[in-house]
């Protein structure tokens, strides 16, 4: 796909012909975005009499303050997840579209491996592509999943051939500018037996800059082969994020999916995997911290449909200010995945009498032959900790930023890679602020 225009185009019949008429891209794609455009405006947007959206109200959102397209103004940020890491290959995205990367080296171009602009692949390599795109995050989910399905015009492809393990993390990180959008679409196809790590970011150039994302990622892992994916999301607090993330894993495969969810103004995530094959295992972890009047959402499943799997879900927010979290989680079990082990939990540190935190566990178990737990904490930092580390020297305001870095110190631990490591962990500890 090739764009051939910067000219703003409304969200509107027109706007997106304007945008189909400037792509360049196969035939069946095109026919892929009518079908999502006319699910957009046969589809409602989310109310709070939605069970799903009854916590969080989007009426404030104006899709007419955004326009249709992107362009790839410039738009500075640091890259926190690949300081000091050797790279296997990255890309750049700037309001939505791909501007500079580190390309791949020629072994593993040899070897089959793919990585690059899903936007221009989906002209190298349609027939592969087509085999995947949009059939995890169906473009009639919501008004958004459609949307997103129908104006995209850039995104991240990462195809691993079978049995090619590549131990080096390949990079990608989205900046956008004041007013920008970013609808990119990830996809991620591990095959049979083999194994990479990704590392995704994105933010946003200056504090003040607003936007919006709509995006969509979907990641296929294979019989036996092994993922570890990392998404790091630090928009502006003036950013509006809805997104549709899903993988599905197969036979003895295995999945470690990292999250770490510190921006926008207000944040609406589904996060699904599908454990399609006996002996497949996941591994979710989140951190989340929210400060002002920030907003996120996080909907999240475990499925099984197989039996012998696992599922080890942690989650872990801190909250300041008058900011809200809304995590419903639910493990889901088919009748079929006898011997499921499947674990959830979500704790919550509130670090200020105005900050909410709505938890909301489940589980659906149709299986006779299962072990499941889920859980939930939420509780305020216990004056005893914070008068404890004064004591012995620390300030009020290093005190609690010790307790907060302890509390998600857990989910630290389950992640393998150094540099992750270190940028959720500075990340959080820079917006720790006075205890009220």
């Amino acid at each position: 796909m090739t764009t051939a225009t910067t000219e703003k185009m409304t969200f509107t019949d027109e706007g997106f012909q304007s945008l189909l008429s400037s792509i360049t891209e196969p035939a069946w794609l095109t026919d892929q975005r009518k079908t999502a455009w006319n699910n957009f405006n046969d589809l409602p947007w989310p109310s709070n009499k939605d069970e799903e959206w009854m916590r969080t109200d989007i009426r404030l959102f104006k899709l007419d303050k955004f326009a249709l397209g992107g362009s790839a103004a410039t738009a500075a940020s640091e890259n926190v997840l690949a300081d000091g890491v050797e790279v296997a290959a990255s890309l750049k995205f700037q309001n939505g579209q791909c501007t500079v990367g580190q390309t791949l080296d020629q072994k593993w171009i040899d070897k089959g491996v793919i990585f690059g602009n899903l936007a221009e692949l989906a002209n190298e390599h349609g027939e592969l592509i087509e085999k995947y795109l949009n059939k995890l995050v169906e473009p009639s989910i919501d008004r958004f999943s459609a949307l997103h399905a129908a104006t995209w015009t850039s995104g991240t492809f990462l195809y691993v051939p079978r049995n090619v393990i590549i131990e080096q993390p390949f990079h990608t990180s989205a900046v956008m500018s004041d007013g920008g959008c970013d609808f990119g679409h990830t996809l991620v196809v591990i095959e049979e037996g083999g194994e990479a790590t990704l590392l995704a970011e994105s933010a946003s150039d200056a504090p003040e800059s607003s936007g919006l994302h709509c995006g969509a990622i979907e990641v296929y892992v294979a019989d036996r082969a092994n993922l570890r994916y990392v998404n790091l999301q630090d928009w502006s607090q003036k950013v509006w994020h809805f997104a549709h993330q899903k993988s599905t894993v197969g036979r003895d495969a295995n999945l470690q999916w990292t999250v770490g969810a510190l921006g926008s103004r207000l944040a609406k995530v589904n996060q699904h995997v599908d454990l399609t094959g006996e002996g497949a295992q996941s591994h979710v972890n989140g951190v989340m911290f929210t400060e002002n009047k920030q907003h996120l959402s996080y909907h999240t499943l475990q499925r099984h449909v197989a039996p012998h799997c696992i599922s080890d879900f942690l989650y872990k927010a801190a909250l300041q200010d008058s900011s809200r979290t809304v995590w419903r989680g639910m493990i889901a079990v088919d009748k079929d995945a006898q011997k499921t082990d499947g674990f959830q939990r979500n704790d919550n540190l509130l670090l200020s009498a105005k900050a909410r935190a709505d938890s909301i566990p489940g589980l659906e178990i149709l299986a006779d032959d299962v072990r499941c737990t889920h859980g939930s904490t939420s509780g305020r930092v216990d004056e005893e900790l914070i008068f404890y580390a004064m004591a012995r020297g620390f300030t009020r305001k290093e005190a609690i930023r010790a307790i907060v870095i302890g509390f998600f110190q857990q989910v630290f631990d389950r992640v393998t890679i150094p540099s992750v490591r270190d940028a959720l962990g500075d990340a959080i500890a820079r917006r720790v602020r006075e205890y009220e």
